[in-house]
């Protein structure tokens, strides 16, 4: 019942938010539309079956929140909140390793055909996809670098998530991610020197030490964590739960400082943006799919790779844009690729978990 009002409220506030636009109104049109992204959200994380949607739906707000009052995450008072954001990264890979145990990357030797394969499409179909795109596309020099970025990094915790949620093989995506992180230190910096060259400077050593801080040091100080916790006997389901809100929180923060400061740059390129987040993605879907089917991988080693190959670490993409690359319009491609990626990646879930592989 709570879950069906907070629907019909949100739909209602868009609305009067189409309304209010039509007509020109825009005093109170950022309240209006902010709460109705709210509601949007608030239904479906009550509601079971929509849950895996209002992580996307809380971006959104967020971002809404961000181009209505962008001052709001710039600074307060003299604080400048963008220092936040690869603390709050380090935060959410520290989490991400605290799932992992050193089986993940061990487990690489019961099954290295999948795994390789898989890490070889990861690291030269979304890299090469994403310049294309760029380049077909006309984004400015710093924007086309967000693209190849976030094609050029390695897959995130999001895509074990969709693995379990379209029952395919947790275990083979865990240790793809795991593996295909544990090589980004190279793999990321040497796509984006050859194909981001032309856009941005590239200081491959430079970015190499920014990715063995930002993302390589904390998932090693989560694996150790999870270690402590479980000799003390204190890993549960509520470590598990605790981190996975800390670590939406902190993502939805970040994209909203960064939405803020790119703001009058995403107004002018970001239906391209989501289109090329859409076109991307799909591609990672389509050629990770097809190209285990090639190598004669059975249907629910496919249908994993297909989403580890289509779903990149956004938060990674976004620190190292500003850390590495010094702008705030390079991680404006980060920013909108993520939500897509969670909300094409459920779509697909959900689809593959109603067709389930037939016993051979």
């Amino acid at each position: 019942m709570v879950s069906r009002i907070l629907l019909l409220s949100g739909v209602i506030l868009a609305l009067v938010a189409g309304v209010l636009w039509r007509l020109g109104h825009d005093a109170p049109l950022g309240p209006v539309v902010i709460c109705a992204c709210t509601c949007l959200a608030l239904s479906t994380q009550t509601t079971r079956r929509f849950r895996s949607f209002a992580f996307s739906l809380w971006v959104l707000t967020f971002v809404a929140a961000a181009m209505f009052y962008p001052l709001a995450f710039r600074a307060w008072g003299s604080f400048e909140l963008h220092v936040l954001m690869i603390p709050l990264i380090q935060l959410i890979m520290f989490g991400m390793g605290t799932t992992l145990s050193p089986r993940d990357f061990t487990r690489v030797f019961a099954m290295p055909r999948a795994v390789l394969v898989g890490m070889a499409l990861q690291f030269t179909v979304m890299p090469l996809a994403g310049a294309g795109i760029a380049i077909a596309f006309g984004f400015e020099p710093a924007v086309a670098a967000g693209v190849v970025l976030i094609g050029s990094c390695p897959g995130g915790v999001a895509s074990n998530v969709m693995t379990y949620l379209a029952k395919a093989n947790v275990a083979l995506s865990v240790t793809m991610t795991a593996c295909s992180t544990l090589v980004s230190p190279v793999m990321t910096p040497l796509m984006m020197r050859l194909l981001a060259g032309q856009y941005i400077e590239i200081v491959f050593v430079d970015m190499m030490v920014a990715i063995i801080k930002i993302i390589i040091v904390p998932i090693a100080a989560g694996l150790v964590a999870n270690k402590i916790l479980q000799v003390l006997r204190l890993r549960g389901p509520w470590v598990d739960r605790a981190l996975s809100i800390m670590a939406m929180a902190a993502i939805c923060f970040i994209i909203a400082i960064i939405t803020s400061l790119s703001r009058d740059e995403l107004l002018s390129v970001g239906l391209a943006l989501i289109g090329a987040a859409i076109l991307h993605n799909s591609v990672g879907y389509v050629l990770g799919y097809w190209g285990a089917w090639l190598v004669g991988l059975d249907e629910t080693t496919r249908r994993t790779v297909a989403i580890e190959v289509g779903l990149q670490n956004g938060g990674m993409a976004s620190g190292l844009a500003v850390k590495v690359l010094n702008s705030s319009d390079a991680a404006l491609a980060p920013a909108i690729f993520g939500p897509w990626m969670n909300i094409s990646g459920s779509i697909l879930a959900s689809w593959w978990r109603r067709k389930p592989v037939s016993p051979t």
